[in-house]
């Protein structure tokens, strides 16, 4: 009996090694990520309004704040005044340059007054190219005082009210693209040396369970493993050092269609098993 059991598992064994473990490399270590949004102010001043809410799903130009522009209309029309005096100014230089230039072919303007009146000409020119850099930053801060999303997607992380001030390059909410998402997949570095790009793979979600396989595609490979890029990485040459096993994160697309009939979430969890037999 006993000789029995061991013949019993080794063809069991067998049949799984041809049919499973020769054919499919797996993981649960598999989160789902996106190409996310920061949503910071490039200019700072007092939030007048806020449009959108957790949760919301927003297109890609849609309005999520608005700064007060009070500050940012006067600085505009201080520009805009300062440009005007600008251009008077050289206005009044290139008459008076042209003026001095016809008296000096009869003698009556010396080559210093002239000179004189050419370096005027070109400071006064200078000058209104300033003022119109001036204006045009000024445009440029009104202008931001609309914040925008650049992308389609879900708001999250909001931590933005009515009422308070913000700095430039503060934080504000994040956009996360769901319709766009991947997983990244933490293999093993020896479940690697038959993985290739464009090889097939099946997913389940902790989500919706093992109803619903997702199908994605190898999309390619991390330039290093995890412990490489954390914040404290291993320090091998140290003379207490034990070998572990590293894993590398391995990139996977998802199906568009999949993802829009049952959507996902950035950090969900996942199981991803690679079809290693494929070859691309």
């Amino acid at each position: 009996m006993l000789a029995l059991a061991a013949a019993l598992g080794a063809i069991g064994y067998a049949i799984y090694w041809a049919s499973e473990a020769q054919r499919f490399v797996s993981t649960d270590n598999a989160y789902v990520n996106a190409d996310t949004a920061e949503i910071t102010p490039l200019a700072g001043g007092p939030v007048a309004r806020v449009y959108v809410e957790n949760t919301q799903t927003v297109r890609a130009g849609d309005v999520l704040v608005e700064l007060d522009p009070s500050d940012a209309q006067l600085a505009l029309a201080q520009a805009n005044a300062d440009l005007a005096r600008a251009e008077a100014d050289y206005a009044r230089a290139q008459s008076d340059l042209a003026r001095r230039r016809g008296l000096a072919a009869t003698g009556a303007v010396s080559p210093e007054e002239l000179s004189a009146m050419q370096n005027s000409y070109a400071a006064s020119g200078a000058a209104r190219e300033a003022a119109r850099a001036r204006l045009e930053a000024a445009q440029l801060t009104l202008s931001r005082m609309t914040i925008r999303t650049p992308i389609a997607g879900v708001v999250s992380d909001k931590s933005v009210d009515v009422g308070q001030r913000v700095d430039a390059g503060a934080h504000l909410m994040v956009i996360a693209p769901i319709d766009h998402a991947y997983v990244d997949a933490n293999f093993k570095e020896n479940q690697l040396p038959r993985v290739t790009v464009g090889q097939p793979v099946i997913l389940h979600s902790d989500l919706y369970g093992s109803q619903v396989a997702f199908h994605g595609r190898v999309a390619g490979f991390s330039g290093g493993t995890g412990a490489a890029f954390s914040l404290i990485p291993a320090q091998n040459a140290s003379g207490n050092w034990i070998k572990v096993v590293q894993r590398v994160p391995v990139r996977i697309n998802l199906d568009a269609a999949e993802l829009r009939a049952h959507p996902l979430r950035v950090g969900m969890s996942m199981d991803a098993r690679i079809d290693i037999s494929s070859r691309h």
